[in-house]
């Protein structure tokens, strides 16, 4: 399926990476249905969707807040993190975003944008052989405010030196989509797994 990108020439692409760049999100949602069976805690997947873009620790504190839970944030976040490293092999790419990089990668400057960890970014990118197109890469921790604010495709575009209105963003949830229409940016939204399976 091919992606439709909004009309006119973008000086720099700005892509979140799991389930735009990775169709990582099914791994993640094992990752996480494993993690959190350790509590006793539930995730419906719909939910699990909804967060899309949420720093990892914010998603436990927020199911804590839901279940009335106290699980540890942070170690909860690093199990969920090593549970996914160990399905890294199972990973690919999203077809209809790789084609856009490799259309343009040495054109313009690229950047990933992602509400997950350093490590877990590199290592998606590394499995793909993809970390190298991109000229940055802003990760949890390197903003403080999470998307939907713009913060950190703002952070991008400075750190690409391109103005906010010439980057075009590539993301799969509503709230990364709020996120660069906040920016000033263009978007384009990528389907979820189930939304990108062609009928027969």
């Amino acid at each position: 399926m091919k992606l439709k990108l909004p009309r006119g020439s973008f000086a720099a692409y700005l892509f979140d990476c799991d389930g735009t760049i990775a169709d990582s999100m099914p791994l993640h949602y094992i990752a996480w249905k494993k993690a959190l069976a350790e509590w006793n805690c539930e995730f419906d997947e719909k939910l699990f969707y909804a967060w899309g873009g949420m720093p990892t620790v914010e998603i436990v504190s927020a199911l804590n807040k839901r279940h009335g839970l106290s699980m540890p944030a942070e170690i909860v976040a690093r199990r969920k993190e090593s549970l996914y490293y160990e399905l890294l092999p199972q990973l690919k790419p999203v077809p209809e975003v790789l084609e856009h990089i490799e259309a343009q990668h040495g054109q313009i400057p690229f950047a990933v944008v992602s509400g997950s960890a350093l490590d877990s970014v590199t290592a998606s990118l590394s499995t793909l052989n993809l970390l190298d197109k991109f000229d940055t890469l802003v990760c949890a921790g390197d903003y403080k405010k999470s998307k939907p604010d713009p913060e950190a495709f703002l952070l991008a575009a400075t750190r690409l030196a391109v103005a906010p209105e010439s980057c075009l963003v590539f993301e799969d949830t509503e709230m990364g989509i709020q996120a660069a229409t906040a920016a000033g940016m263009a978007s384009v939204k990528i389907l979820q797994p189930w939304e990108r399976v062609s009928p027969n």
